[in-house]
């Protein structure tokens, strides 16, 4: 792909704009509470955009476009029944404990409403979630960088998250925040024309399902399953999922899908992850605080038009090969090429049977090959020996493995002329600095203040933790490079956030719900089950294997005792399973040992003891439960006009 003057121009006006930011800020950074929580000062729009914004990295603008062409419209379950009610729920009744209790992060609550050893553990896993997910981030921004513009992938890699590093560590939360509201616009502004443009092209919505109902009785032509499905299984969001796991692309039955997303992973989300609630929190009072998800929950439940029908669009365009389109393939690595380009001169010179040579020269290019594509490079070598580089690139050609994170990349190089190009692939690289930002600001709270603070440095004064936490930015940079090499395995970038989510959130909300609204569960079982929670959760993981992968870092790594049609249908049920794992241990350890806080320490921690919140001047239609069953109406009718 070729950018023009206009196009980096763009790019970087909006680099220079954010660092921009980051030093305008850096004089009201005075105090660690500006540093990491913005002085509970930032207006409730702004939190809002922020709030939804902080989840708008690689997981929506990658990983929901990638699921949108490998799962159809079903991945529509992440918006309407994995986030909203969350969202509501989160509005309604969790929002108070947290911003009432003063606590400065989601552990810090824990450590008030429990003991410290809970607000220890959440604190150390919370920390390698975020991690893992800024890592994600910039992952992808270096694979698109390398995909589309042939820029070293190390390079573009170590040069964005120097950019986040800037302007983080110069503004810290309040930096990110305003970045975040930026983001929000530059997405909109700079995807809209893509989805327009595609749905023209594929000829309607009406054409779009006619394509799709195509693609899903036969999806083995594009490699996207290796079984054929009812005509509805890529465009109707319920009915093939009531139907069973064998009748949806995304391997799941109801009960996974509603109690594992829409219940554990959704609330375990969005009620427990101090990413988004640290934006709530940095509202200036508590009807801001409370409104924030609220605000956010409005484009939220249409951003699917923004990230998911892209990768719907993708696929009808596949399908009918308009304009020589297909699905992005899986690059061969450059350390396999070798051996590839070894084994074609191998079959070609001992004449191998079509069948062998296909097999020799996939394992050793490591990649899933068309037959009669390496049948024709191989008989082409034997007539005529051909350059290394021609092979190498009719053996690209001939990868089958489609590359589910580059389906949006694909749609931007189609449609966007100059100009255009340049605000589509800003609000690609808004979408995921910001997402490395909102991790990175989220793990420097959690470590100073939960970490540090509490266990290795007490007492110090305010001004040392504020340079513990611009130190501690630069350390979470170069945690999250790392993570970005790992996330690397994965060709679909939601899958491993929502494997990441499953270790973490799953049992975490069950610490939080029965702790919440159980005055009864003790700090003994909501430390060890929150344990046994996490641990079981890594136990299944080693137990189990979606189809089509083999043991290792995906899993079944210790024995494969269970199988499944998707690596989304595992991470559903391993968040099932963690969950109850640690509701169960949670209880009966509660019902086993001794309360150690009294009902007057509980008042503001858990429902039952905390007054109910009056605001006798705010207008009915403004309280947040009002505007929440507003909201879940919407969502409700959403989710069944897709049906």
């Amino acid at each position: 792909m070729h950018l023009h003057f206009i196009d980096y121009s763009i790019m970087l006006i909006y680099v220079g704009f954010v660092i921009g930011i980051g030093f305008a800020l850096k004089r009201y950074m005075k105090t660690s509470a500006d540093f990491f929580l913005s002085g509970h000062s930032i207006p409730t729009w702004v939190c809002g955009l922020a709030f939804l914004s902080a989840n708008l990295g690689a997981l929506e603008l990658v990983g929901m476009a990638a699921s949108g062409a490998k799962y159809g419209i079903a991945t529509c379950h992440f918006y309407w029944l994995g986030a909203i009610p969350a969202m509501v729920f989160l509005a309604v009744f969790m929002m108070p404990f947290y911003y009432g209790s003063k606590a400065r992060s989601v552990p810090e609550y824990l450590k008030l409403r429990f003991d410290e050893r809970t607000r220890c553990f959440n604190s150390l896993t919370f920390a390698v979630m975020t991690v893992f997910t800024s890592g994600i981030s910039m992952n992808a921004l270096a694979g698109l960088l390398h995909s589309l513009l042939g820029w070293n992938y190390d390079l573009s890699l170590w040069i964005c998250s120097a950019v986040v590093l800037v302007y983080v560590l110069k503004g810290g939360l309040t930096s990110a925040i305003y970045t975040e509201v930026l983001q929000f616009f530059m997405i909109v502004l700079g995807f809209s024309p893509v989805v327009y443009l595609g749905m023209k092209d594929v000829g309607g919505w009406d054409h779009l399902k006619s394509l799709l109902q195509g693609v899903a009785t036969d999806p083995q032509k594009l490699g996207l399953n290796a079984h054929s499905f009812a005509p509805n299984a890529w465009t109707s969001a319920w009915a093939p999922i009531a139907a069973g796991p064998a009748a949806n692309p995304m391997g799941v039955d109801i009960f996974a899908l509603v109690f594992g997303l829409g219940f554990v992973m959704s609330f375990g989300y969005w009620c427990t992850n101090f990413l988004v609630i640290q934006r709530a929190m940095a509202a200036k009072n508590m009807a801001g605080a409370r409104r924030t998800p609220l605000v956010a929950a409005v484009p939220k439940m249409l951003f699917p038009l923004l990230v998911i029908l892209p990768g719907m669009i993708a696929v009808a365009l596949a399908s009918t090969e308009k304009g020589g389109y297909r699905l992005p393939q899986v690059m061969i690595s450059s350390s396999a090429y070798p051996a590839a380009v070894a084994a074609v001169k191998s079959a070609s010179a001992s004449h191998l049977d079509p069948a062998a040579a296909e097999s020799s020269i996939a394992a050793a290019a490591k990649r899933g090959l068309d037959p009669a594509k390496v049948a024709a490079l191989v008989a082409d070598n034997a007539s005529k020996s051909l350059d290394d580089s021609v092979i190498q690139q009719r053996l690209q050609d001939a990868v089958t493995d489609n590359d589910y994170n580059g389906v949006i990349l694909s749609l931007v190089s189609r449609y966007c002329p100059p100009g255009l190009m340049g605000l589509a692939l800003t609000a690609l690289l808004a979408s995921f600095m910001s997402g490395m930002a909102g991790n990175v600001t989220a793990f420097n709270t959690v470590w100073t203040y939960d970490l540090y603070q509490a266990y290795i440095a007490p007492n110090k004064s305010d001004h040392h933790y504020l340079r513990m936490g611009q130190a501690v930015t630069v350390v979470g940079i170069l945690l999250s490079i790392v993570c970005a090499y790992v996330a690397s395995n994965y060709s679909n970038a939601m899958d491993i956030v929502q494997l990441v989510f499953g270790f973490v959130n799953a049992p975490l909300f069950a610490t939080f719900l029965l702790g919440m609204f159980w005055a009864r569960t003790t700090s003994h079982g909501a430390f060890f089950g929150l344990c046994g929670g996490t641990l079981m959760s890594a136990l299944f993981h080693g137990c189990t294997l979606a189809s089509g992968n083999v043991p290792g870092i995906k899993g079944g790594w210790i024995t494969v005792l269970q199988g499944f049609p998707s690596e989304m249908a595992q991470n559903f049920w391993l968040a099932t399973f963690a969950f109850s794992i640690c509701f169960g241990f949670t209880v009966v350890i509660s019902l086993a040992t001794r309360r150690t806080k009294t009902n007057e320490e509980l008042q503001g921690l858990v429902y039952s003891m905390t007054p109910r919140i009056v605001e006798p001047d705010q207008a009915w239609y403004l309280r947040p439960g009002v505007l929440g069953t507003v909201l879940l109406l919407v969502c409700a009718g959403l989710n069944f006009w897709f049906w």
